[in-house]
């Protein structure tokens, strides 16, 4: 069984495999040895959409382990045959950390401050008293793994939690009341993948329903928001965002988010963290292990998800 891995490192992350398991690192543009018999791909985190053209160069692949936990680049592109999973559950941590990071980077004014800092200018009083996260009202718009490690970081803050999720269940709202809970959020925080339910989901109305002052933090992907709708509700300084993704990426330079004092921009960094490939490579190694035995693997996406 020949696997393919893009990274150097992982080789040594995944632990102990069965005998006939045969481990390369490869990447698109240099692959390490002839196609055939390659059965588990893992592709390079953060691949370009072309990166899925070598699935038509792959004839015995069997699975392919993303490293992301958005698979949106791969879905309706697999093989008949070939089972695509994701990385879910390896990204928990880092980007419900950046998530907390975000909302209280905006709420105590540090973008304010550190441009501050930069002219040397000592601006207490352009800042103080600052807003606060304690008893803010959370919204968190996408209820799988990430949105329930977000839950645990936000507990100690004593905030307010709502959930929606694609469909209602115990404690969780569907995604069609979001009319009805944007009005009552300080903060709604979106983690959905995209798909096509989900692509353009932040548009202008979206937008309209939040109330004054809240906070938009979007650490999914870009096409969830509309890139226009987004321009222009910011613009007016009603609400304020952090934007770990765009649409697109990067952002163009003349893209007037960039200028906004009340837009927070990072290069989707959210889960790149230096505890990312053992996490991950513990999940391909746990998955290969399971393909050696014949067993059919976890994390499958199914309908975009």
């Amino acid at each position: 069984m020949k696997v393919w891995i893009p990274h150097e490192d992982g080789t040594s992350l995944l632990g102990d495999l069965p005998a006939g398991v045969t481990v390369e690192v490869a990447q698109p543009d240099r692959l390490p040895s002839p196609v055939t018999d390659v059965r588990f791909w893992v592709p390079p985190f953060l691949a370009e959409a072309e990166t899925t053209d070598l699935l038509r160069e792959l004839p015995d692949l069997d699975v392919v382990q993303l490293l992301t936990a958005g698979a949106d680049a791969w879905v309706g592109r697999m093989p008949p045959g070939v089972t695509l999973c994701d990385a879910r559950g390896v990204h928990d941590q880092a980007t419900s950390e950046w998530v907390v990071a975000a909302i209280l980077a905006h709420l105590r004014s540090l973008p304010t401050l550190v441009r501050a800092q930069d002219r040397r200018e000592w601006a207490y009083r352009e800042v103080a008293p600052t807003d606060e996260l304690a008893g803010k009202r959370v919204l968190i718009v996408g209820a799988g793994s990430i949105g329930t490690a977000l839950e645990a970081r936000l507990a100690p803050f004593e905030v307010r939690l709502t959930r929606v999720a694609r469909t209602a269940r115990p404690g969780v709202h569907a995604v069609a009341e979001l009319p009805r809970l944007l009005p009552e959020a300080d903060v709604v925080v979106l983690l959905v993948p995209l798909t096509e339910q989900t692509r353009g989901l932040v548009d202008e109305g979206f937008l309209a329903a939040m109330c004054d002052g809240a906070l938009l933090v979007n650490a999914a992907r870009g096409p969830v928001a509309q890139t226009e709708a987004l321009v222009a509700e910011l613009g007016t300084g009603r609400i304020s965002a952090v934007l770990d993704v765009t649409d697109p990426e990067p952002l163009p330079a003349d893209n007037p988010l960039w200028a906004m004092p009340n837009v927070l921009l990072t290069p989707h960094v959210a889960g790149s963290v230096q505890g990312l490939l053992p996490r991950a490579y513990r999940l391909v190694g746990d998955q290969i292990r399971r393909c050696a035995a014949g067993e059919p693997p976890t994390n499958v996406v199914v309908a975009g998800y």
